[in-house]
């Protein structure tokens, strides 16, 4: 178990993929679901003010990937009719490179939505998560999730496990608005808006690079590796490997 100090943390902060949620759920079920269903969600929702800026928030995007050469299927704006096809196949070819871009994420998080209402979708979390928040909850600890999903998908996510809902446990959610969670900038905004030190959060996440960042910000932070037999060059003395015993009562 890595070493941290437990007398100080009141905030752990939770990554989703690969630490609370499966990844295999992210890019298996919830990444095609969105993109089957983005055609007839535009054209469903093709009035409404928020979608068109929306849109016009990816053909932003769509300049900047062409600029930096990443060569996007083409974008056509006239006729008037064509602008829709273009976003979808846009939008299509973001998912599948896991884009993190706002305008995207926050479609995702709608159309995810609608599939949690319906039924269709249900979050999933690894079988220790909901045991670990009634624990920290108990001894008074605030958990608040970080992810590059909208903050949306993220409520619908935890709203409807097979455990239940474990919305009540969290205290915040929290996205890219923050900034990219890979800057440590980020983990600074997000300690000032729960009027903490830094030093008093606690920030768990499979991606190095996250956890990295989030100690260059003065949290302290640990790497979850949920497969211990991964083939990951990792030192696996330096990562936990489910939530079963971290801060025990």
């Amino acid at each position: 178990m890595p070493q941290i100090d437990e007398s100080q943390i009141r905030v752990i902060l939770l990554d989703i993929e690969g630490t609370t949620t499966p990844i295999d759920f992210v890019y298996q079920t919830l990444f095609p679901y969105s993109s089957r269903r983005l055609e007839s969600f535009l054209r469903e929702h093709a009035h409404d003010p928020e979608i068109q800026s929306l849109i016009q928030e990816l053909r932003g995007q769509h300049v900047t990937d062409e600029r930096n050469g990443l060569e996007p299927p083409a974008w056509q704006d006239h006729p008037e009719d064509a602008q829709l096809p273009s976003s979808v196949t846009y939008g299509q070819w973001l998912i599948a490179r896991d884009s993190k871009c706002m305008p995207l994420k926050t479609l995702q998080g709608k159309i995810w939505q609608q599939g949690f209402a319906s039924g269709e979708l249900h979050g999933e979390v690894y079988p220790d998560v909901p045991i670990a928040f009634q624990r920290w909850r108990r001894q008074k600890r605030m958990i608040c999730i970080y992810s590059s999903g909208s903050t949306l998908a993220q409520q619908n996510l935890f709203r409807t496990t097979a455990s239940g809902d474990l919305t009540p446990y969290i205290t915040a959610f929290f996205d890219t608005r923050m900034g990219a969670k890979s800057e440590v900038e980020s983990y600074k905004k997000i300690a000032a808006s729960l009027s903490y030190e830094p030093k008093q959060f606690l920030f768990i996440s499979d991606a190095p690079k996250e956890v990295e960042a989030a100690r260059s910000a003065g949290m302290q932070a640990i790497l979850c590796e949920r497969d211990p037999e991964s083939s990951s060059s990792r030192c696996q003395s330096d990562a936990i490997h489910s939530f079963e015993g971290l801060i025990p009562d």
